[in-house]
């Protein structure tokens, strides 16, 4: 049984007034402990300033307020008055993941869908909406992964596959796919005239969000008719949760997503989704110190002579600092060839020589060994996590000197 639109807003519904009525109990405590002092604001309620690089204070308040849900494996629920409840069967949806839907909806300004990854989200996108000789327009330069799903796999289905340099105007498709601070080449397209183009041609536009999460960018807000984050990297980010989102503008394409997933099984089971709520409690302040850190590791890395190239839209990139103000954890730098970026990645002794990204803990590996000749063979991608700068810098330093 496919499930039903009004079957995902009742469960909403429900989860909405849940949420209002313990919002009211806490305004009306935090009301009287202000009365208590005398009409001044506490110090545990100090709002950020208006002027902060990353999330307002509401966001952060939204993302940490509160207990996790509790975790609910059950795959089925029985039915009231011989009526199918909104997470009947847990193929359709089941609590927790209703919870994360709501919240990470909030974020985006949208109606978000989890999936079980984030190929398994691009999977579920283009065949919920596109059709046998559909093109997809895909960023040149971004997620490997995305690039070879849709041309590779996909493209045996009738999916063409067109790569484009994101940093000019999208040519001619069905389906526009930008990635802002793509990985790992790191471009940074103008999404205003971007999706504004798209959209112009008659195209649908999905932007990938994974590297700077929505308390750096807002993707719907500039025009994209989707979000698409693989909330394995730095929503969830504890490197222990495999988790995909998409986030929709249209309330319809959602319904038809969600209807696509419940037929094909493209569901995110309750444990990874719990794992991912826990982790976006510090989604904030770990926004926060990543970018940070990459920042000044990229800086220091732009004037190492051992370094050919680094790429991070912190370095005086006009485009992104247009759109964002801290700009992720996610950097990339050449060394002189793959036999230089061989020996760092052994020469490491406290950033991971690992894949994925977003991470409370660094990862850095060299991409052509994925990637092939779409990348240089002495690049690297560095994921920067929580350590202190100098430590990570240290480690760095000393693998670059072989």
């Amino acid at each position: 049984m496919s499930f039903s639109t009004d079957t995902h807003q009742l469960a909403r519904t429900r989860i909405r007034a849940t949420l209002e009525a313990r919002d009211h109990r806490f305004r009306d405590l935090l009301r009287a402990r202000v009365l208590a002092a005398g009409g001044h604001r506490l110090p545990f309620s100090r709002a950020v300033p208006r002027r902060s690089k990353l999330a307002r204070m509401e966001r952060e308040t939204q993302l940490a307020r509160g207990q996790l849900p509790g975790l609910e494996r059950a795959t089925i629920h029985g039915y009231l008055d011989a009526t199918p409840g909104p997470v009947h069967y847990q193929r359709n949806a089941h609590p927790v993941g209703l919870e994360a839907e709501r919240l990470i909806g909030e974020l985006e300004g949208g109606h978000s869908l989890l999936f079980p990854s984030g190929a398994g989200a691009t999977t579920a996108l283009a065949l919920a909406l596109l059709q046998p000789g559909s093109t997809v327009a895909v960023a040149d330069g971004g997620y490997w992964g995305t690039v070879a799903l849709l041309r590779d796999e996909l493209g045996r289905w009738g999916l063409e596959t067109i790569p484009f340099d994101q940093t000019g105007p999208p040519p001619s498709a069905d389906l526009v796919w930008l990635e802002p601070c793509a990985n790992p080449l790191m471009s940074f397209p103008d999404l205003g005239p971007a999706i504004t183009q798209a959209h112009a041609a008659g195209a649908r536009v999905v932007v990938d969000n994974t590297v700077l999460s929505p308390l750096l960018l807002r993707p719907l807000e500039q025009g994209a008719d989707f979000v698409l984050h693989s909330a394995t990297k730095i929503l969830a980010g504890h490197h222990d949760a495999l988790v995909g989102v998409v986030s929709c503008a249209r309330e319809d394409d959602a319904a038809r997503l969600a209807a696509f997933r419940a037929a094909s099984g493209i569901v995110a089971a309750p444990d990874p989704v719990w794992l991912m709520l826990r982790g976006m409690k510090t989604l904030a302040v770990r926004v926060e110190r990543q970018s940070a850190s990459a920042l000044e590791l990229a800086r220091r890395l732009a004037t190492d002579a051992r370094v050919e190239r680094v790429r991070y839209p912190g370095l005086g990139d006009p485009v992104a600092a247009r759109y964002i103000r801290a700009f992720g954890p996610l950097l990339s730098f050449d060394v002189a060839d793959a036999e230089t970026a061989l020996q760092l990645e052994r020469s490491l002794a406290l950033i991971e020589n690992a894949t994925s990204l977003g991470g409370v803990a660094s990862t850095l590996e060299a991409r052509a060994r994925w990637e092939g000749a779409r990348v240089p063979p002495g690049l690297l991608r560095l994921s920067v996590g929580l350590e202190d700068v100098e430590d990570l810098w240290a480690d760095l330093d000393q693998a670059l000197a072989g």
